[in-house]
């Protein structure tokens, strides 16, 4: 089942309209998996809407999440909450999926139970986290601070994909538990590369992710960090995050590689962004324009990328050469 109802948009057409990069990866999933990872996406964008939306207060969003999880798991009728959302007249990719809640929820429904368990409780999970956290404020003192919101937004979906890759495929089922070792790390790495591109845009919606304790040796308040004469200092930090990011990679490429090779367009969807994500990371560092807009992939980057992982994606030892090849900073190459 795909989801539609009275004339709105397919969950596929919702898909390619918020993200063009998980669409990517989504749609070339085997048929007995792509309808599933479909709707948890798409749950979890309303969960980010809500969760990001600037023209809310904390206290509304995060009424708003819970009410939200409980809609998820029967407890209140999405008719009450879409009043709430206060969407705009020109949606953004998170609002559009937002304004078609209904619709998601339908697909969900559509999905057989193995399949709406586990979506089900790691959204769940999830949308709180993003509650508490709302409720809490930007107030990040040190990494395990760090650690602890992003395990909440992106962790827990490494558990959510692992947890449908098993149920569906034995091979990944014997191996659930050495996936579920490293399924965090992958979350918490992509995850890290998104805190360094988005620096100035959520500083502008007032949230700071950089840790107290990491800007505090600096002699620098946090919020001076986009000021023209702490770049050098901004840039430091800059270089934790992106260390930070590695360590995590690092991990998130073992997660790959424990994927069974005879599994390729599952392994592709989880190397499309982890790759990306590795060379986002090389031109992030050391360039002062993340201080700005951030740095992007370009498309032609993004077709090279994946179509040489489209060929080759099924070999560990290539997947350890070219993650590695992607890891070169531009002054590296020079």
């Amino acid at each position: 089942m795909n989801g539609e109802r009275d004339g709105a948009p397919s969950l596929r057409k919702l898909l390619e309209e918020s993200s063009r990069t998980f669409y990517l990866g989504i749609e070339r999933l085997p048929g007995r998996l792509r309808p599933a990872i479909r709707v948890a996406y798409l749950l979890l964008r309303v969960s980010d809407y809500i969760e990001d939306n600037e023209s809310m207060p904390g206290p509304q969003k995060s009424r708003l999440l819970l009410l939200w999880e409980r809609v998820l798991n029967g407890g209140a009728e999405f008719g009450e909450l879409l009043p709430m959302l206060e969407l705009p007249a020109a949606p953004s990719a998170d609002a559009l999926v937002a304004r078609h809640g209904a619709n998601v929820l339908h697909g969900l429904a559509g999905l057989p139970e193995r399949c709406r368990t586990p979506i089900l409780r790691h959204v769940s999970d999830s949308t709180r986290g993003m509650a508490r956290w709302v409720s809490r404020g930007p107030d990040f003192q040190t990494e395990a601070d760090l650690d602890d919101y992003m395990h909440e937004v992106a962790g827990r979906v490494g558990f959510l994909l692992t947890d449908l890759f098993a149920c569906e495929y034995s091979r990944i089922r014997r191996r659930r538990d050495s996936l579920m070792e490293v399924a965090r790390d992958f979350g918490l790495g992509l995850q890290t590369v998104n805190v360094i591109r988005g620096l100035r845009s959520d500083f502008e919606r007032g949230w700071i992710y950089v840790p107290a304790s990491i800007v505090r040796p600096l002699g620098i308040p946090r919020e001076a960090l986009f000021e023209a004469r702490y770049q050098d200092q901004a840039m430091k930090v800059v270089d934790w995050l992106a260390t930070k990011a590695e360590r995590h990679l690092v991990i998130a490429r073992s997660y790959i590689k424990l994927l069974p090779a005879t599994h390729h367009a599952i392994r592709l969807f989880c190397l499309y962004p982890y790759l990306f994500a590795v060379r986002t990371l090389a031109l992030s560092r050391g360039d002062p324009r993340v201080l700005g807009a951030g740095t992007k992939l370009s498309r032609d980057e993004v077709r090279r990328i994946v179509r040489a992982a489209s060929l080759r994606g099924w070999s560990n030892r290539w997947v350890d050469s070219f993650a590695g090849r992607l890891a070169i900073t531009p002054a590296a190459r020079s």
